[in-house]
């Protein structure tokens, strides 16, 4: 499918990688993973042909198409959700405009005779047929699966693009990306806009992905979930396995010690050798072997032990004043945007040493809560600070607030105070950012660099209460364990928003699960609560059948309900309503077959002058007929 070979890519005159060489087929499924800066966005840029290698070649077939999900995302203006993801249908879409403008000439012209009105006809047979192999009579319904997979709700389809934050807008890219029939996906941190649910959907639809994917993500247990395959980008080189990110981190340390030992070993027998040939070098009778064995040696290649990059960061956030028994207080607060309404009366009593988790679908109102409480904007309610909180924020977006002009110095000395000032460099050492690297703009740092820098900034303020709003995306993995170990540690309060199921692991003894305006308690981490929501999903799949039997005998205890004459009009209604639902069966049985016909048996179609009015007109019937339904439908609510 694709195979690269000694590829090689510098920056400033260092190498991110060299010589790298690798292959790619269908059914990898390949987590690509290393520290931020090691080159991982810019292999993804290589493959998709936007960035050229210094030097090095790329080999794919020609009829390879791949798909890319950048972390940049730009939308045409004007268009709503489900237009803009019909955007990955560009030959269905064309097709389907060809079809019309054929039917559109077929049903305004006489001729039926003519030699050009065959020709159309013809045409018309030939693009119904290319439409329906090109699948133009499934996409409207695949569209529809993809985005609630991704957490849409049938009530955005039609809202403008341009009404939703990047993260959800992201996610439409990604469900274009996942509706095009793409050989290779190419994915950029695809779990950082995503809810779990939304995460959980994604892993199940790429583990049955036909042709290959290339994820660079910092989510172990997504990867550990997808991936068949790890590449590691390290110290400009690459370590390919064939086994998920966990199993590969074990293999690898044993090929190591492996190498360990090899080296040991070799180098014991170099010693011996050594020795020997000072011995015989002493003595003129033996100079010729003395000879032998240093070209011996000299042939001999030397062991090297796979290097590894182990630097992490040296974080931990200490506790600034011991606070009061109750840290935080919510009492009937609401929020609303305009007349979308977000929470609700929510009462939310947090005492000290909590450590609290947020979860729910993006949109629920968890980043809301939290900015409610430093108090970004107005609300209705009540929240009310404990004696002595000092609270210390993390927002979702931190990094966006850094000065992009800034150097990582001057952003530290603005952001420190007069007690640790002197301490900015040994802080910013700790985080990764030494020697020169400190005099570098904030602009230039990638994504999980500027988070690095964020959190350092934090730690300039006294805290013993943190509100950490997805503090993990676009960090590295060896990044988000060293955050996990000094959250573990923090003896404060914690209330911490993450998607991450793998970060949220015995992170936090609570569970607050944001929906429909409310919070749920669960007391217990992550994996007690994705515990409790399955057997609460299987009970609710296991009520549809029940709500399916007792359908009708609703129905019949609310005809009891309403009056003598009320009841006639609903159970004519009702019957109007089957009739046009037969109606509708029957119509959309005779286009299907019309289609059928148009695409198979057009030679005896051409003689059919009646053919394509009567086509059309069964068409028009049908938009009709939706609409009667539509109507009637909402009668039978209204007096019900």
């Amino acid at each position: 499918m694709l195979n690269i070979h000694n590829l090689s890519v510098s920056f400033s005159g260092e190498y991110l990688f060299e010589n790298v060489t690798f292959r790619l087929g269908a059914g990898d499924r390949v987590g690509l993973v290393g520290k931020n800066g090691a080159g991982k966005s810019t292999m993804l840029k290589i493959l998709s042909r936007d960035v050229e290698p210094d030097s090095g070649s790329i080999a794919t077939e020609k009829s390879l198409q791949i798909g890319f999900l950048r972390q940049d995302v730009d939308f045409d203006l004007g268009r709503s959700v489900l237009e803009e993801a019909y955007q990955a249908f560009v030959e269905i879409k064309k097709t389907e405009r060809e079809i019309a403008e054929a039917n559109e000439q077929l049903v305004t012209r006489t001729d039926y005779e003519s030699e050009a009105y065959s020709e159309i006809i013809e045409r018309m047979s030939d693009l119904t047929h290319h439409f329906e192999i090109i699948g133009g009579y499934n996409y409207v319904g695949n569209t529809e699966r993809v985005l609630l997979g991704l957490g849409f709700k049938r009530s955005d389809f039609d809202k403008l693009t341009e009404t939703f934050s990047g993260g959800w807008r992201m996610r439409i890219e990604l469900a274009k990306l996942l509706l095009q029939n793409n050989d290779l996906l190419l994915l950029d941190e695809p779990t950082n806009h995503l809810d779990i649910e939304s995460i959980i959907w994604l892993e199940s639809y790429l583990r049955t992905f036909p042709g290959a994917v290339v994820i660079v993500s910092h989510d172990k247990m997504f990867l550990d979930n997808v991936t068949n395959r790890t590449i590691e980008i390290s110290l400009g080189k690459i370590y390919d396995f064939n086994k998920p990110y966990s199993e590969y981190l074990i293999q690898r340390e044993e090929l190591r010690e492996i190498q360990l030992a090899a080296q040991k070993n070799q180098a014991k027998k170099i010693e011996e050798t050594e020795k020997l040939i000072s011995k015989f070098r002493a003595k003129a009778s033996k100079a010729s072997m003395a000879q032998s064995l240093i070209k011996k040696l000299d042939r001999v290649e030397r062991i090297e032990v796979d290097e590894d990059d182990n630097s992490v960061m040296n974080i931990s956030f200490p506790v600034s004043i011991t606070p009061g028994r109750v840290v935080l207080e919510t009492q009937n607060f609401s929020k609303a945007y305009g007349e979308k309404r977000i929470l609700t009366e929510i009462d939310l009593l947090v005492e000290r040493g909590s450590k609290i988790a947020f979860v729910g679908q993006n949109g629920q109102g968890k980043s809301t809560f939290i900015k409610a409480v430093v108090k970004e904007f107005e609300y209705t309610g009540e929240i009310k600070l404990g004696h002595n909180v000092q609270l210390g924020y993390f927002a979702q977006n931190q990094a966006e607030y850094l000065d992009g002009e800034k150097t990582l110095l001057d952003t530290m000395i603005d952001a420190a105070t007069d007690s640790n000032r002197s301490k900015v460099r040994d802080m910013l050492g700790a985080f990764l950012f030494r020697g020169d690297d400190v005099e570098k703009k904030v602009k230039v740092l990638s994504g999980g660099e500027r988070n690095r820098l964020a959190l350092c900034v934090l730690l300039l303020k006294p805290i013993n209460v943190l509100l950490m709003d997805e503090p993990t995306n676009h960090l590295d993995i060896k990044s988000k364990n060293v955050l996990k170990a000094a959250l573990k540690n923090f003896e404060g309060t914690l209330l911490l928003v993450s998607h991450d199921r793998d970060f949220l692991q015995g992170m936090s003894e609570k569970v607050y699960e944001f929906k429909d305006e409310k919070i749920r308690e669960y007391l217990g981490d992550i994996n007690y609560f994705l515990e409790q929501r399955n057997v609460e999903n299987m009970r609710e799949f296991e009520k549809v059948d029940e709500v399916k039997v007792s359908k009708k005998e609703e129905v019949k205890n609310v005809v009891k309900t309403l009056s003598y004459d009320d009841q006639k009009k609903l159970k004519t209604l009702q019957n109007k309503l089957s009739k046009i639902e037969s109606q509708i069966s029957d119509l959309e049985k005779k286009i299907k077959k019309d289609d059928v016909d148009l695409a198979s048996d057009y030679d005896r179609l051409v003689n059919d002058k009646n053919f394509f009015s009567q086509y059309e007109k069964k068409k028009k019937d049908l938009e009709q007929y939706m609409l009667d339904w539509e109507q009637v439908q909402e009668e039978i609510d209204t007096k019900s």
